[in-house]
């Protein structure tokens, strides 16, 4: 679909939408005035169309340099009243918890989204959070989608919700509703969304309201509680939340992706089977779920991805004084651990109705499926680096070099023939371990940090290990963009989120900033050089910085053509020893069926690394 439409596209018009862009234009629909962003998938896709509409639709729009600024860019905007719009992954929920927190104390005066997409199952993250539990931590409203047509029509509800309460609301979604697509029918536009002048606020001071010191954020506390009550009152009334009545005696009471998977079921298998939508997911409808399972012999609850609604559902059983025997993970019929499919829900609910509810199933192929394991793209300058980092240690005779990593496209440095990934938490991990691992041990320390994750969460951790006299050497890879989650701008371009020329943001000055000594800039792609200064670095008593700069070959791919330089391999002069296929691993290089190297001119980004690593010099140009 073109994204422009997502902005053109008028009033009761259907277009076929990914879930990410079917939120987008929610937001336009309710108005909203700033949006703000770090990238990170499943919600990646949001900013790549605020970013290339924000103009058109007189919206604000940044992507920040981490979900802690986003937030609070949104917050002050919501407090100035305009509507603002923030989302994220579920893991940078953690980075913007502290003032996640303090905004459901101090409210707002515009309506306030916080997007939360959820990753069940990991797909491109490192753990599976549930973030239900993040609405109940801050006593927050939460909403939980299950199709394009609802995020786009839960948005401008959402809005609402928070104005009437003056209290930012939390929107769950996870991978599967993030990325489905589906017929949206559209709204129309709020009159703003339709021009390109910018909204204006305007902040009243309230230090009262908007000054959490002790005193305020007791009156806060209790003002949010109250505020939470009478939403109570709202969820358990919402039309939002459906029962769908087929006057059976079991009962599924479930929410988001789970959902689908449920109706699925009981539609496709005609079960007499009730089912409880809940919509509005906190506060939790208690009312509405008593008047649910009052009737019914037994209650199941489907849900993604920890317990959360079946404990509150037993809580409302016991508080009643009610005999129910209640189906979910707790009890082993449903797994604890990922996200569900039919597969799943079927089987689930066999045991339940003691009955065998066989799945539909495609034929199986019998040509084998080959492996296709990660890996970095042909010509990643990220290759480079990591077979220079190898080299200089194996140089320096060093064993057991510990290799803290980070979250980028490099993680994938985890794997052979690299290896250069030993230790991983979260964005910015990469420096704080390796403090830690220099003060626990007297290994040598090689970690890997990207561009835009040093500017989210780099630098604290690095002016730690300098004032703390660390040893160890960091490595930034520096691609020229966020490169993982699409090719977002990044503080280190001179652009900014909607396109707009911005100071560009020199990472070797923040590092001269932090008082690193031990500076050099390398361009990985020059592998002798490269490693000459890493074994340098290496040496280097104390904390020793090395930027490794080349632009990653996706945006490469972007620029204009220049002459078609064809590598090829000299068969005369290849004695078949494959130390480019080993030790590089790249994509382009492949081993014919008689034993000879190939490349492929298809994949071939001539970045030139293999030519210069060829023992024999048996890759060169093709003549």
């Amino acid at each position: 679909m073109n994204i422009k439409k997502v902005l053109t596209a008028e009033e009761n018009e259907k277009l076929f939408m990914l879930g990410n862009e079917a939120t987008v234009r929610g937001a336009l629909e309710a108005g909203i005035g700033v949006a703000a962003t770090y990238p990170g998938t499943p919600s990646s896709e949001i900013g790549d169309v605020l970013s290339k509409i924000a103009d058109d639709a007189g919206i604000y729009f940044e992507f920040s340099t981490n979900e802690k600024v986003a937030i609070e860019v949104a917050a002050a905007a919501a407090v100035s009243g305009l509507r603002s719009f923030t989302f994220m992954k579920h893991v940078g929920v953690n980075v913007a918890a502290d003032s996640f927190m303090s905004v459901a104390y101090t409210g707002v005066n515009a309506g306030m989204i916080i997007l939360s997409a959820d990753d069940p199952s990991i797909f491109s993250s490192q753990n599976e959070q549930d973030n239900r539990h993040y609405a109940r931590l801050a006593n927050m409203p939460m909403i939980e989608p299950s199709s394009p047509q609802e995020l786009k029509d839960l948005m401008k509800y959402g809005f609402e919700l928070s104005e009437e309460f003056q209290l930012p609301v939390l929107m769950r979604t996870t991978t599967r509703v993030s990325h489905m697509r589906g017929i949206v029918e559209l709204g129309p536009l709020e009159k703003s969304s339709k021009n390109e002048t910018k909204k204006q606020g305007f902040f009243k001071r309230d230090q009262k309201r908007f000054v959490p010191v002790p005193e305020a954020a007791r009156e806060m506390h209790k003002v949010l509680v109250q505020k939470m009550e009478k939403i109570g009152d709202v969820v358990n009334n919402s039309p939002m939340n459906k029962i769908f009545d087929k006057g059976g005696k079991i009962g599924v009471i479930t929410s988001g992706s789970a959902f689908n998977y449920v109706m699925d079921a009981v539609e496709e298998k005609d079960l007499d089977v009730n089912v409880l939508k809940i919509t509005l997911s906190y506060p939790f409808p208690e009312e509405l779920v008593l008047k649910f399972i009052e009737n019914l012999e037994s209650v199941v609850v489907v849900e993604e991805v920890d317990p959360v609604m079946e404990k509150e559902v037993l809580a409302v059983i016991g508080k009643n004084g009610l005999k129910k025997k209640v189906y979910g993970k707790l009890d082993g019929t449903f797994p604890m651990i990922y996200e569900y499919s039919p597969d799943i829900i079927l089987k689930g609910l066999s045991n339940v109705l003691n009955t065998n509810l066989k799945v539909k199933k495609a034929s199986s192929t019998k040509i084998p499926i080959p492996v296709r394991p990660p890996t970095l793209c042909p010509g990643c300058p990220h290759r480079a680096a990591y077979y220079s980092v190898k080299r200089a240690a194996e140089n320096l005779g060093l064993e057991n070099v510990i290799h803290p990593s980070d979250i980028g496209c490099y993680t994938l440095g985890v794997g052979s023939p690299y290896e250069s990934a030993d230790y991983l938490l979260s964005m910015g991990s990469s420096i704080g371990t390796s403090c830690g691992f220099s003060k626990a041990t007297d290994q040598r320390i090689v970690s890997f940090i990207g561009d835009s994750t040093f500017f989210h969460a780099g630098v604290p951790p690095l002016i730690n290990a300098v004032h703390n006299k660390d040893r160890f050497v960091v490595v930034i890879l520096d691609n020229r963009t966020t490169a993982m989650t699409g090719g977002q701008p990044n503080p280190g371009l001179p652009v900014d989120g909607m396109g707009y020329e911005a100071p560009e943001i020199s990472i070797e000055d923040i590092v001269k900033g932090t008082g690193v000594k031990f500076l050099r800039t390398i361009n990985p792609l020059l592998v002798k050089k490269s490693q000459e200064t890493i074994e340098e670095a290496i040496k280097y008593d104390g904390v020793a910085v090395v930027v490794s700069r080349s632009p990653c070959m996706l945006i490469k791919n972007k620029q204009p053509k220049q002459r078609e330089i064809l590598l090829g391999v000299n068969n005369e002069k290849c004695n078949e020893c494959e130390t480019c296929l080993k030790d590089l691993a790249c994509p382009a290089l492949t081993s014919a069926e008689d034993g000879s190297v190939q490349i492929d001119t298809m994949l071939c980004k001539n970045c030139n690394v293999c030519v210069q690593i060829c023992p024999e010099k048996a890759i060169g140009m093709k003549k």
